[in-house]
């Protein structure tokens, strides 16, 4: 049995990894969000995992039960508990590039990230950005071509079928639409793909009900290092 905790829907690009990953698989599993951004939010994710950030994965098998934390080290470890969902690509080159991509996700790009911050149910103005992140939106875009041009010639993501390396590129892909960032017909059909995905559709809707429901009107800068 699986259980995902996760950050709201709206603002936790590291959650919507993870929980991208497990729908891939088809298999069931419980869900259960924190909401971010709220004086407790902190002390909640403590209690939960000792690394104090979402996502976190629990794995109850036979009385006992094991917990992942990391959005990258979830979906490594639901792509390897599932190999029928090919969460990685068979071809030897193809599968290197993918691991090579979704680490660049894990460890980089934090200027993008704190620029554009992931508010995937909205539609925002681009705020003035620097040229470390217009490097950074070249770079991610020059990484979707390469990888559509040498592998993805077989379905509409990077590596041809859905992979892991999409679902870490995911949030980033919404951070461009959210903010109306300039992208080359490469990097718009990507895009397109993505957030057509009915899963990511399905995680759009919920992020929409959240703000229905009333999410926090001001940045907590404490609460936003929770978010990964």
């Amino acid at each position: 049995m699986y259980s995902l905790v996760i950050g709201t829907k709206n603002w936790s690009s590291w959650s919507l990894r993870a929980w991208l990953a497990l729908k891939a698989t088809g298999v069931s599993f419980e869900e259960v969000v924190v909401p971010l951004r709220r004086p407790d939010s902190a002390d909640i994710i403590k209690r939960l995992s000792q690394s104090a950030r979402v996502p976190i994965l629990r794995i109850t098998e036979a009385g006992s039960e094991s917990v992942v934390f990391d959005s990258l080290a979830i979906c490594e470890t639901i792509a390897e508990r599932h190999p029928a969902a090919n969460l990685w690509p068979h071809n030897s080159a193809a599968k290197q590039l993918a691991r090579s991509y979704s680490a660049e996700v894990h460890s980089g790009f934090l200027a993008l990230r704190e620029a554009l911050p992931m508010d995937i149910a909205r539609t925002l103005p681009c705020p003035n950005l620097d040229e470390e992140v217009e490097q950074q939106i070249t770079r991610i875009q020059s990484a979707w071509e390469i990888a559509r041009a040498r592998f993805g010639s077989e379905g509409g993501f990077l590596f041809g079928t859905f992979s892991v390396a999409d679902c870490m590129y995911a949030p980033i892909v919404s951070r461009f639409v959210t903010y109306g960032i300039p992208m080359s017909e490469v990097a718009q059909q990507y895009a397109a793909e993505v957030m057509q995905l009915p899963a990511v559709q399905a995680w759009k809707a919920a992020a929409h009900q959240e703000i229905e429901d009333g999410l926090p009107d001001q940045w907590q800068v404490d609460m936003v290092r929770n978010a990964r």
